[in-house]
């Protein structure tokens, strides 16, 4: 039912964006299927909630048979994505000449940290290193302390699966008109330096500081910032635009005229001022005064709590699957809604199904599964 239903795409399994741009194809009702080798065991599992919405297939890619069927489904399919090192998909001869000659109209989907080229494409690394080579982490800080890592949520995810699956997405709409595939070369490094574009811009027009921790997004304004409260819970407040800023005054009963939004000299006194004022109060009480007001101040909730929020709750946020909860999918459609289509499996369980809904017989299965291809 979703806007990708009747898409087709092979998964070479890995961990990290890769699997994590697999997961947003499926939801949104791309057909997958996922190719996991004999022993896989980082980031692989029922645990593992990105790996949902597709069947896993245990295939040993570097046994001829593997390559084979790895290239028979790449002839039927619309798409393929890989998350290994430069090089490593062309040694097992399951490089973008050998699958488009296959099939001219897939697109080859790969996902890297550094890059297909370049001086450090051939190093490894992780997110943490992604996002300090692009510039992105060095923001991340407080003024006067080292930089404090956002998870792998910038460089993974936003930087890394998310460009994969737009780029998967708008290779798939060009194939259509032009009949023809290419290869998509999203980066870690790529795309969480596009996440920053509007920070460049700001660095260049003056309104943004490059030292961290002193510029209005960056914890080094009032208005913007984290609080604790009494109880040793937090208040974000966001209260950026001046209408909002003036409502939140109002619901501290701050006087205007002795907190001055924008008058940057005076920020380290005003933060003090507003973190003395919010360890007055819970985060309970904190929250019923603010949080439904236009003052942008939200209570800090945990993952667990999050869960049970009643906005969450009213949009349906976070489901459960198989008892499982986790995020629902996003974004929503108002025609062909997305939902997840199974939990995760574990390596190799789907093996005979998964095929056999791919266009292999009994026979076929079995004897790969004899010569060692698959498990």
């Amino acid at each position: 039912m979703g806007p990708l239903s009747g898409i087709r795409i092979v998964e070479i399994g890995g961990i990290g964006p890769g699997p994590f741009a697999a997961m947003m194809l499926a939801d949104m009702g791309a057909d997958l299927i996922r190719l996991d080798r004999a022993g896989a065991g980082v980031g692989v599992g029922t645990w593992n909630l990105t790996n949902r919405g597709r069947p896993s297939v245990g295939v040993d890619l570097k046994h001829p048979g593997g390559r084979d069927l790895a290239l028979r489904l790449c002839a039927g399919a619309d798409g393929l994505i890989e998350g290994y090192r430069p090089g490593v998909m062309e040694r097992l001869g399951l490089g973008p000449d050998e699958v488009l000659a296959c099939n001219p109209k897939l697109v080859y989907g790969r996902m890297t940290g550094y890059g297909q080229q370049g001086p450090l494409a051939e190093v490894a690394g992780h997110d943490v290193n992604y996002i300090s080579v692009s510039g992105v982490l060095s923001a991340f800080a407080r003024e006067g302390e080292r930089p404090q890592y956002p998870l792998n949520l910038v460089g993974d995810y936003g930087g890394g699966a998310m460009m994969l699956a737009f780029g998967m997405v708008c290779g798939l709409l060009e194939a259509r008109t032009s009949g023809r595939g290419q290869v998509v070369d999203a980066a870690m490094v790529d795309g969480s330096a596009l996440l920053s574009t509007l920070f460049h811009g700001m660095r260049q027009a003056g309104l943004w500081q490059e030292r961290p921790g002193t510029n209005d997004l960056d914890t080094g304004s009032h208005f913007y910032n984290v609080y604790e409260t009494a109880d040793g819970g937090h208040i974000a407040v966001g209260a950026l635009e001046p209408q909002f800023y003036a409502e939140l005054l109002r619901a501290l009963e701050l006087d205007p005229a002795e907190y001055p939004q924008y008058d940057r000299a005076r920020w380290p006194e005003l933060k003090e001022r507003f973190a003395q004022l919010f360890r007055t109060r819970t985060r309970v009480e904190w929250s019923t005064l603010l949080e439904h007001l236009d003052a942008c101040a939200t209570p800090v909730y945990t993952m667990t709590e999050a869960i049970t929020h009643p906005h969450n709750k009213s949009r349906e946020i976070f489901v459960e699957v198989d008892g499982v909860v986790q995020p629902a999918p996003a974004p929503r459609f108002s025609r062909t809604p997305p939902r997840i289509g199974r939990p995760p499996a574990e390596p190799g369980a789907d093996t005979d199904t998964a095929l056999a809904a791919w266009g292999f017989d009994r026979a076929e299965i079995s004897a790969m599964r004899a010569t060692g291809a698959v498990y």
